[in-house]
């Protein structure tokens, strides 16, 4: 029998109800956590979690009072927290920034900026006190590479990067861990929910899948407690890079 390297371990997963989300609690949950699993859409939510024997928990990561919510839940039941992962993200509007409604870039900034950033101050302070954790904050290829229409979101997803690295200096010597996993093209509806050209069917057998992202997340949770990945980007080879 296989041994489960995160057996006994609390973790967290926002942005479970669908995508790297769902794939990165089925993976948690395969090697023996006891994962808890956010999102806005409970029916979905639910199903992922029933599938994984994961906890839902309906929420919204731009809302810091759900997130304290969430962390009671947590705590109370649990009694701890070992590992968060900030998986939660939109595209909200891929278009030039000249067109892009303020509302819209309030929006993007905060699904994929503030969120995470919420997360991880409760986190922190909750794996500072334990001495130990793992926090995996989710940012994209977009956060290293420029294209045009991406700007808000890759300013967002940079934010990210540049947070983790911050966060790793402050939880290091606690014990604590905190990675940044750079991703780019996957087999999940986000090209759909941004309003973009969805990729053909062999495209998509060859981008990132949800599993696969959510297996290189368990192994970094599963390295040994006084090792560390500080961020990995992970490129579908079906995908041709062309940087500024």
């Amino acid at each position: 029998m296989n041994e489960k390297r995160l057996e006994g371990r609390i973790a967290l997963v926002t942005g479970a109800s669908r995508g790297f989300g769902a794939g990165i609690a089925r993976a948690l949950a395969a090697e023996g956590a006891a994962v808890w699993l956010t999102a806005r859409s409970q029916k979905e939510l639910i199903t992922v979690a029933e599938a994984c024997g994961g906890r839902p928990l309906v929420a919204d990561v731009t809302s810091g009072s759900d997130w304290d919510r969430v962390f009671q839940n947590v705590q109370s039941e649990s009694g701890r927290l070992d590992i968060l992962i900030n998986n939660a993200g939109a595209g909200v509007s891929v278009s030039p920034l000249a067109q892009t409604s303020d509302a819209d870039i309030q929006h993007s900034l905060d699904v994929n900026l503030l969120g995470t950033i919420l997360g991880c101050s409760r986190a922190a302070k909750l794996m500072t006190a334990q001495k130990s954790g793992t926090i995996v904050n989710l940012a994209s290829a977009c956060a290293v590479q420029a294209w045009p229409g991406w700007s808000v979101y890759s300013a967002a997803k940079a934010g990210v990067l540049q947070l983790t690295r911050c966060l790793y200096t402050e939880l290091r010597p606690h014990g604590a861990r905190a990675t940044c996993l750079v991703p780019s093209w996957g087999a999940t509806d986000f090209s759909r929910a941004a309003g973009l050209p969805e990729f053909d069917e062999v495209t998509a057998k060859k981008c990132i899948q949800p599993l696969e992202l959510g297996r290189v997340v368990a192994d970094i949770c599963a390295l040994p407690s006084h090792l560390t990945v500080q961020e990995l980007i992970l490129w579908p080879l079906v995908q041709q890079v062309e940087p500024l």
